[in-house]
């Protein structure tokens, strides 16, 4: 169990620091709106962009890769993916966790919902991709 936890650090490092990027950006976006024009990166409405990028190798030498990105979808819509890059989906797409609905694999690749609803995997030829979606 030890050694689970200590290769796991990491990955929860990395988690904490995405979190308090996030909180601290959401602290600051209000108070912002409250002093009035100072500099905000505003993301256009329906559209989602990457504000972070992190990867890093497990001990298996599996190579994982987690992004950080802002949304603005329009009402009925969350934060997705489409054609391997985020996007604005429609929420019952996520709510129903019919993953596959999104497209969220690269043009030639199939999508395959994983088995316990987690997540989903891109595949062409022997190359899988896996999607596991956390909150």
């Amino acid at each position: 169990m030890k050694l689970w936890r200590r290769s796991a650090w990491p990955l929860q490092v990395a988690f904490l620091v995405a979190l308090a990027m996030l909180c601290v950006d959401l602290v600051s976006a209000g108070s912002r709106n409250h002093r009035g024009s100072t500099v905000s990166y505003q993301v256009k409405q329906g559209t989602c962009e990457v504000v972070a990028v992190h990867r890093c190798c497990n001990k298996n030498k599996i190579e994982e890769r987690s992004q950080t990105v802002k949304c603005s979808c329009f009402p009925g819509q969350v934060a997705g993916t489409t054609r391997a890059r985020p996007s604005c989906v429609e929420a019952s797409i996520v709510a129903q966790k019919w993953w596959c609905h999104m497209q969220p694999c690269m043009d030639g690749e199939e999508c395959k919902v994983l088995p316990d609803l987690t997540g989903w995997s891109c595949s062409t030829g022997n190359k899988v991709k896996t999607t596991k979606v956390t909150r």
